[in-house]
């Protein structure tokens, strides 16, 4: 249990949790301590020395950010001997610090700036010889050292919480600075996080640099449309002339409390800029009308997918979208063991976790708000972390603590033998301990590769563990053996103390799964496609016989990792039709889109709110306040767990649908200042084995599919799995991820 301490803060009487400092307990209580170097979301920088407080019988001033209070002390926040030490730290930060608040990105935000205000300081007493410094281009960020205050939170954030680790403080007295680690320029995945926390406008995003003042830009709150963790952000608009229409400038978060992705925060530009067409609309209606289904894509609202449902129910229709449908599939097997409907786990869980296993995905690109709640588990709770999977990831090296690696295919008997380890002693009911008793362990550890060793290595570990979480990636969800993976992860969740993540593939894979009653795509024709292929394509891409508006063009609202129900708003208007226009014309009658969100179906856990009254805000305090939660919802629990299948082979040269670093989908692909990474990623054995080499121009076959890529040689990877890119091109979502492939060098 832990010991609550009580102390004061400015004769104030205030609690203190084990592990909370002066500064966390100030803040809780709307105690103002100012602070410089300070984020709340890492430990703490101890730079810049603005925090400082007095403490009865203690001689000298305080760091508030890193002490813990003792039990009947009494702080001092604020008094003319701070004061003048905070003045004399602000003038000192003030020392040859360039004037240039005129064209600086950061002023009108600018902490610095804000101090020196906020301090008075209107004249300088010291002085420093000012000394040359060159501005760093490092691709889509630009490094000024002349501006830089040294307070170390880009270094910080980079590495406790994104994991990159990749800029580091070069120590020189008035000439330090930041630099790339290790290497002779950055090099990392550009997730702009330390853009994000630099108090001043030392880093910056190179394509926003002198395009416009803080104070012109106007704020629109909304949630990343590029995957399934719903990250708040926060777009930022500006009109260009009297008769333009505004358009994006750049992406914020609270920074404090979140993080975003390089998708997040650069790839915002993915709008449609197509008008309105009444002929396109016409034909799109005839076309519905005529249509056998409708195949969809799960990068639409729930309201969106209440539309489709109810446009099936009227006109007697099939719906198609196999990644929704699949998943739908997993979440059915998963509720027929564990009783309920939605997983346990999330994001904050894992983040608070000190024990954290991942089966069946590259989550670093899969997922990164997973990776980052798995970086800031092991950097503040030392988690301990298996990371099981077919291939090595270079991005997990420095967070991970055991690399389980095992042969594609064999999830379902990885997830037999996790389930027979760490069962091991739990009251299970008579049908788990059968199961587990005419399990075949040395078969399955001989054919997935995953040895008893490394099983009693984590049972080892994680006897010294309080806090677990299973999580479970998109990799099994079309494995011909995924409701059988689903009833074992439930198994494990339903008897250990393991809270359980399903990370879902597309950001509203969720939603989609619980509004609508998906059929089986057989690839029939007279299909209508929606953000997806048919006879006629209603899309918020190029493709579109019918053009409609992207998420970002769009209020409604989508489900998260975390079983929140998410609002989306307008960014950039959209000047064509819409889904509901089209519903509209076939029958239903909603004013708007948005009169949907409160018919969400109660019975798989929506709430009857309406959109105008969800929340869209993180509080002072960074609790997450956005839209709701889910409502558990019961289910009947008489799924039983299955024989262990043989363990399938994949022998010779295998690709791994996997996405390089920034791009999900055809919409990050629209993106402008997002790399283009299309190429066959391999290591040399594979180079060896497919008897292609570095830049040849490959033709790969897999399933029904051919396509053309050029072969880039990965000194990273190993194995004869590469990595295939799928943000290009439409790739079946009922196709497992690791395929067999025939690869043929082009001439």
């Amino acid at each position: 249990m832990s010991k609550v301490i009580q102390f004061k803060i400015d004769g104030q009487n205030v609690e203190a949790q084990k592990g909370e400092t002066i500064l966390q307990v100030a803040r809780k209580n709307d105690i103002y301590i100012p602070t410089m170097c300070y984020i709340e979301k890492t430990s703490a920088c101890a730079s810049c020395r603005m925090c400082v407080v007095e403490a009865e019988g203690v001689d000298g001033f305080v760091l508030s950010c890193n002490t813990p209070p003792t039990e009947g002390i009494e702080i001092t926040t604020n008094n003319a001997e701070l004061e003048l030490e905070r003045t004399n730290i602000m003038k000192l930060y003030d020392v040859n610090h360039p004037l240039e608040c005129g064209v600086c990105d950061k002023s009108g935000e600018c902490d610095l700036q804000n101090k020196t205000l906020e301090f008075n300081v209107g004249q300088q007493n010291f002085s420093a010889k000012d000394q040359p410094r060159k501005i760093e281009h490092w691709g889509l960020i630009n490094y000024d050292p002349s501006l830089c205050i040294m307070c170390e939170k880009c270094t910080h954030v980079c590495n406790e919480v994104i994991g990159d680790d990749a800029i580091d403080v070069k120590f020189g007295g008035y000439g330090s600075t930041i630099i790339p680690k290790n290497a002779e320029t950055l090099d990392c995945t550009f997730c702009g996080e330390c853009i994000a926390v630099c108090p001043v406008g030392a880093l910056v995003s190179s394509n926003f640099q002198y395009s416009a003042n803080a104070w012109e830009l106007s704020r629109v709150p909304s949630t990343c449309a590029h995957c399934s963790a719903g990250c708040s952000l926060e777009y930022e608009t500006r009109h260009h002339g009297i008769n333009t229409e505004s358009t994006i400038h750049r992406v914020k978060n609270n920074f404090e409390f979140t993080s975003l992705c390089g998708a997040g925060r650069f790839g915002f530009d993915f709008q449609n800029e197509s008008v309105s067409d009444a002929s396109a609309f016409q034909k799109a209606v005839s076309a519905i009308e005529k249509a056998d289904a409708i195949r969809f894509s799960s990068i639409i609202t729930n309201e969106e997918a209440m539309i489709l449902q109810r446009l099936k129910e009227k006109l007697g229709l099939k719906l198609l979208n196999e990644d929704a449908r699949k998943f739908q599939e997993f979440m059915n097997a998963y509720s027929s063991v564990s009783g309920k409907r939605h997983h346990s786990g999330s994001l904050d869980a894992i983040k608070q976790a000190d024990g954290i296993i991942v089966v069946g995905s590259r989550i670093a690109t899969d997922n990164p708000g997973v990776r980052y709640a798995m970086t800031t588990a092991a950097r503040h709770n030392g988690a301990k972390i298996v990371y099981a999977h077919p291939i090595e990831d270079a991005l997990m090296q420095n967070t991970i603590t055991q690399f389980m690696k095992y042969e594609a295919g064999s999830e379902e008997g990885v997830l037999a033998l996790l389930a027979n380890t760490l069962l091991e002693g739990s009251d299970i009911d008579e049908a788990t301990r059968a199961f587990l008793k005419d399990l075949d362990l040395g078969y399955l550890e001989a054919e997935s590769n995953v040895g008893a060793d490394e099983l009693s290595n984590i049972t080892k570990t994680f006897a010294r563990t309080a806090k677990r979480v299973l999580v479970i990636g998109s990799d099994v969800f079309a494995h011909e053996r995924a409701r059988n993976i689903a009833k074992l992860a439930a198994t494990i969740e339903k008897y250990t103390d393991f809270s359980l993540v399903i990370v879902p593939q597309e950001v509203n894979t969720l939603g989609v799964s619980l509004i609508c009653d998906l059929d089986i795509d057989e690839n029939i024709s007279n299909v209508v496609g929606y953000n997806a292929e048919g006879e006629f394509i209603i899309s918020a891409l190029e493709n579109a016989d019918l053009h409609v508006g992207a998420l970002n063009q769009q209020e409604g609202t989508v489900v998260s990792i975390d079983n929140r129900v998410l609002p989306l708003n307008v960014a950039v208007e959209f000047k064509g039709t819409n889904l509901n226009e089209l519903a509209n014309a076939l029958g239903l009658e909603k004013e708007n889109t948005i009169d949907y969100t409160e018919e969400l179906p109660t019975q798989a856990g929506f709430s009857a709110v309406a959109f105008d009254d969800l929340e869209n805000f993180l509080d002072k305090y960074g609790n997450d306040v956005r839209g709701y939660l889910l409502d558990e919802v019961a289910t009947s629990a008489e799924g039983t767990l299955e024989e262990v299948a043989d363990l399938a082979e994949y022998n010779g040269t295998v690709i791994y649908h996997s996405n390089p670093v920034l791009q999900f989908n055809s919409f990050t692909n629209n993106a402008k200042q997002l790399e283009r990474d299309t190429s066959l990623r391999g290591s040399a054995q594979f180079s060896a084995a497919a008897k292609i080499a570095d830049g040849d121009e490959v033709e790969i076959s897999f399933g029904k599919s051919t396509i053309k890529r050029v072969f880039k040689l990965d000194p990273e990877l190993k194995g004869t799995v590469a990595l295939h890119p799928t943000f290009d091109i439409n790739v079946a979502a009922n196709e497992y991820k690791f395929l067999k492939s025939k690869i043929v060098r082009t001439i």
